[in-house]
């Protein structure tokens, strides 16, 4: 969508009410497929990390809290996992950077989330899936066989205006800064 912005007639109200909509008429428009785009994304990542990896890690700067509360999940005998759309390597080089050790890490290249968490459930144990964009979890939610997952849509993050509203009739769950720092036993 960055690209669309510098464009004559580009509405930001009309992309932020229908951003799914925009985003596959933009990659239409500019010819680009969301692989290309990946591969292109994936490769300025790699560079950067050549050229000056401690900079390029401290750009990316975890939102407060997270971190200190993902160290703590293994004390509360939690196995915590990571599903991104970032590519495995560039998160293994945040998760490192911060410290972090997850059980697990998942990225685009293993698939969407939806895809991932159908794995994940093949173990038997119940999964608790954490996120910041509330389109991601009404996929998970729309997927048959993630019906008993339990999903989190942080107050932090891509969040769109009323992102926060109407979660409970949707399956969802509200996890603010307070809430993400207590107890599992604590959450809603």
């Amino acid at each position: 969508m960055a690209a669309e912005l510098g464009r004559p007639g580009f509405e930001a109200a009309a992309a932020a009410a229908d951003y799914e909509a925009c985003l596959a008429a933009a990659l239409g428009r500019w010819g680009w497929t969301p692989e290309r785009l990946q591969r292109q994304l994936e490769s300025v990542r790699e560079d950067a990390l050549v050229q000056d990896r401690d900079g390029w890690l401290a750009l990316h700067r975890p939102y407060p809290g997270v971190v200190e509360r993902l160290a703590r999940l293994g004390a509360e005998g939690a196995e915590w996992m990571v599903l991104t759309t970032k590519g495995t390597a560039f998160a293994a080089e945040l998760l490192a950077a911060a410290g972090l050790a997850p059980a697990a890490l998942f990225g685009h290249e293993h698939g969407s989330k939806p895809e991932v968490l159908l794995r994940l459930r093949e173990r038997g144990r119940p999964l608790w899936f954490v996120e910041d964009r509330r389109p991601t979890l009404e996929r998970v939610r729309a997927t048959p066989g993630l019906a008993e997952v339990r999903c989190y849509l942080v107050s932090w993050g891509y969040l769109a205006p009323g992102d926060g509203q109407g979660l409970e009739a949707a399956g969802l769950r509200w996890l603010d800064p307070q809430s993400f720092a207590a107890p599992l036993a604590d959450w809603p």
